[in-house]
């Protein structure tokens, strides 16, 4: 019987197994755990890691299992907005430098933490990540089991180099077809959450296949994994192949750490991280993408979705461009081509993921479109996203915006969110209520 990616991956990491278990592998989806398994990357942020140092600092075991194996970057609250958020970020500063952890960005060349670790190199096929983060599936797009975990567990990480899980079935997600025009990677996660729902793949990998992902960048498949856990996912995960080569290229041929000599060698490498063709799924979802149309949330959870068609003319105080999900380079070139020569109606910001994609951005002029349509340009940060600094909302606003969650209350206490594409907020911020990219 053939393995999923999520089975290999397992089965490549085991350290330790349930009491009385003495099988070779750690056995169907599903089975007996937890499963203790060696991780290859643990990273960290200023919002969730300082609690885990502390903890441990009291515990007299301030250590790390392998500083070269540690990432971590200032990127929820950047630069600190009140004295509580810079304590945090000075406890992650003095961790770092106790540490001599290497890979540690601090404000003025770091990143929304999902964004510039893989714009580093730092995630690869096969790999096992954690991070005190929900939106730490992102990863997977790479082929790799990564997770969000909670504090307890990122100590044990930070200490130990290992994690226990519980080994999780997989769903099968395919999207089938060609996207049309204006349509993209976040309305394709917009579409497969209202299809299976918020719970719909909850202790499950989803893995998503097709011609849809094929065709997409990895910055499209970085967006479709992000959400995976909107719908309850442990993980979501691409097989890797030839667009992830390219894009991890520079890190692992000649020029990088001489991982390949060559980008065939790397793509045979990487095809043992893809799953068999007699893998056992936990279920499988099928989806007519060729039919889609831009898409966008509504009311209070992700998988309350409708066309913007619908949605048309709905008012917004606010446009938000940016983060985890849609904060990349491809992200600002769709919003800026809908935007350039046009002005903006309502209150507009984007925030680029990264301070490579911003000086980026700033090269191919795309800043200055931004400017010009009447948008405040800002750091790269996850601030606004989760309601705390650089763009909250007042009881009773709403925003359009390409993150990823839309809680009551997510971006500001009594706040309203629309989740929906970058195209689609670019056209919404002309238009001053929810507009079709199309009409604009």
């Amino acid at each position: 019987m053939g393995k999923t990616l999520a089975e290999k991956i397992f089965d490549a990491h085991v350290a330790d197994r349930p009491f009385g278990d003495t099988s070779d592998s750690v056995g169907p989806a599903g089975s007996a755990g937890p499963w203790v398994l060696r991780l290859d990357r643990v990273f960290c942020h200023e919002i969730t890691t300082p609690i885990a140092i502390n903890d441990l600092v009291s515990k007299n075991l301030d250590k790390v299992f392998d500083k070269t194996k540690i990432k971590a970057v200032i990127d929820h609250v950047t630069p600190a907005k009140d004295s509580k958020t810079a304590e945090q970020g000075k406890i992650l500063r003095d961790w770092a430098r106790r540490h001599d952890i290497k890979d540690f960005f601090d404000i003025g060349r770091n990143g929304v933490c999902h964004a510039i670790f893989p714009e580093k190199g730092f995630v690869r096929p096969g790999y096992t990540i954690i991070m005190g983060d929900s939106h730490t599936c992102t990863h997977g797009a790479f082929g790799a089991f990564a997770a969000g975990v909670g504090t307890t567990d990122l100590e044990v990480g930070i200490l130990k180099g290992v994690c226990a899980f519980r080994k999780p079935e997989t769903l099968r997600i395919n999207l089938n077809g060609k996207l049309k025009d204006g349509v993209s990677a976040k309305d394709v996660i917009l579409a497969v959450i209202a299809r299976i729902g918020v719970a719909g793949a909850t202790d499950k990998v989803m893995e998503l296949r097709g011609p849809v992902v094929d065709a997409l960048s990895m910055e499209g498949r970085m967006t479709i994994c992000n959400m995976a856990v909107e719908a309850g996912a442990t993980s979501g995960v691409c097989m890797p192949d030839s667009i992830t080569v390219d894009y991890l290229w520079p890190f692992i041929g000649p020029d990088g750490d001489h991982s390949y000599p060559a980008k065939e060698a790397a793509m045979a490498d990487f095809e043992r991280w893809r799953s068999d063709a007699d893998a056992v799924y936990a279920g499988v979802v099928d989806i007519d993408c060729s039919v889609l149309e831009p898409l966008a949330t509504v009311d209070y959870k992700p998988d309350q979705v409708k066309t913007i068609r619908e949605l048309k003319g709905t008012r917004v105080d606010q446009v938000y461009i940016g983060s985890c999900t849609n904060g990349r380079i491809e992200d600002l070139r769709a919003a800026a081509a809908v935007l350039k020569g046009r002005k903006i109606t309502v209150r507009g910001i984007v925030s680029p993921a990264t301070t490579e994609i911003y000086a980026q951005a700033l090269k191919e002029g795309l800043v200055e479109v931004f400017l010009d349509a009447g948008f405040c340009v800002t750091n790269p940060t996850c601030g606004a996203c989760l309601g705390m600094s650089n763009g909250v909302l007042a009881e009773g606003e709403v925003c359009a915006s390409t993150t990823n969650r839309n809680f009551y209350g997510r971006m500001g206490k009594g706040g309203k969110v629309h989740l929906m594409s970058p195209v689609s907020a670019a056209a919404t911020a002309i238009a001053g209520s929810i507009a079709n990219p199309g009409d604009i």
